[in-house]
């Protein structure tokens, strides 16, 4: 399918395009709606520019491509409860997301997709890095693939081991501009996943794991980490990444199932303001 409706342009040889032409503001129609979906599966995350839109407007947007996912942890805006602002002003002690990771991949059926608009933007830094996990699984040799190709990884939502286990809700409590929240007794926050994942609609192989993965299922502790070492710095090579300069009114969607994704904290002394939709998605295979 030729593209009609909207305009893509690369960012990178390894992932990302910025697409022009749709007003997000407004309601899409089917052969837009299509173009942007498949400009996704493409590119694997897509930006667009100069946007004006409300959290309403943004929440609309990201309903066109599944149910909404809320962040289990942390807060939703007030009277829009599905959206999270993401804050960071020059008095909050810690960033949010400055660790390479896929959304909410802690839950059974983790994030199809994440939007994310950009309301206060630094002068200089706050950029997102992305890495292509189609790419890397691709650059593995032969025997890695066969030897990885059944591992689970076990991943949590809460108590992480570089936090030395520090509650989500301990380590946000007294910071003004995001909001910890207690999740659900009955919600599943800890869970098995494969290593190696194949995206529902593509069909391609993609390494799935991020920050939130404690350990590979059913190994000792060192010879997981052992595994996961190699595999976190394979990942970030340049060849695989790409890396967004927002401006105030760009949005980034990027597809969790192929990605990696990464919040730079290098803007000491400045703001940055995002607010976040996050797509629920199926169970990975």
């Amino acid at each position: 399918m030729a593209y009609k409706k909207i305009e893509v342009k690369s960012l990178s040889g390894a992932l990302g395009a910025e697409v022009s032409g749709p007003d997000l503001s407004k309601k899409l129609d089917r052969q837009t709606f299509n173009e942007v979906h498949k400009a996704l599966l493409e590119h694997q995350v897509i930006f667009f520019r100069n946007q004006k839109i409300t959290p309403q407007q943004q929440l609309r947007f990201a309903k066109y491509f599944g149910p909404i996912h809320e962040h289990p942890y942390m807060k939703g805006m007030d009277g829009c409860p599905q959206v999270l602002r993401i804050s960071r002003t020059p008095k909050d002690p810690r960033a949010f997301g400055n660790a390479w990771h896929t959304d909410q991949m802690f839950v059974p059926t983790p994030a199809l997709g994440t939007i994310l608009y950009g309301v206060t933007i630094p002068d200089t830094g706050g950029d997102t890095c992305f890495v292509n996990m189609y790419k890397a699984y691709d650059a593995l040799s032969p025997g890695m693939k066969k030897m990885l190709a059944k591992v689970k990884t076990w991943a949590v939502g809460d108590k992480f081991k570089k936090f030395g286990g520090e509650k989500r809700a301990d380590s946000w409590k007294g910071k003004a501009t995001m909001r910890a929240k207690i999740p659900p007794n009955d919600l599943q926050t800890e869970t098995a996943h494969p290593l190696i994942r194949t995206h529902p609609i593509t069909k391609r192989k993609g390494l799935y794991f991020g920050s939130h993965v404690q350990h590979l299922y059913d190994m000792a502790e060192n010879e997981s980490e052992a595994i996961l070492e190699f595999l976190r710095k394979h990942v970030v090579k340049p060849e695989f990444t790409c890396r967004f300069r927002w401006t105030e009114g760009s949005l980034a969607f990027w597809d969790n199932r192929c990605t990696q994704h990464y919040a730079v904290d290098d803007y000491p002394g400045q703001s940055r303001v995002m607010h976040r939709v996050t797509i629920r998605g199926d169970r990975p295979f």
